[in-house]
């Protein structure tokens, strides 16, 4: 799988917020079949980082009514890296 396909896109919440501030943790929206290997290879290899380690859960899709007929949403995978100490992700940081 290329690195480009493995991380869709960075999640900025509050709660990603306060994990990237508190103990330099940064959560991605990830390729459901991307292994904690090829997440952490994709990100040492696109932002240049060290990774120390990689958590992964898969989100649930939420229940969506449309009239009389219910749906899910699809469902996202999401991972959690933790970087060393001293290195930041410049393009997340002031978000």
């Amino acid at each position: 799988m290329d690195i480009y396909q493995v991380i869709k896109r960075p999640l900025l919440t509050e709660k990603s917020g306060q994990m990237r501030e508190a103990g330099n943790y940064y959560t991605f929206e990830v390729e459901k079949k991307a292994t904690k290997e090829q997440i952490r290879q994709a990100v040492e290899a696109l932002f240049k980082v060290h990774v120390l380690k990689v958590n992964t859960v898969t989100m649930p899709g939420k229940a969506k009514r449309f009239g009389k007929s219910v749906s899910q949403a699809k469902r996202v995978k999401k991972a959690i890296v933790k970087l060393k100490k001293d290195e930041k992700i410049d393009i997340l940081e002031g978000v």
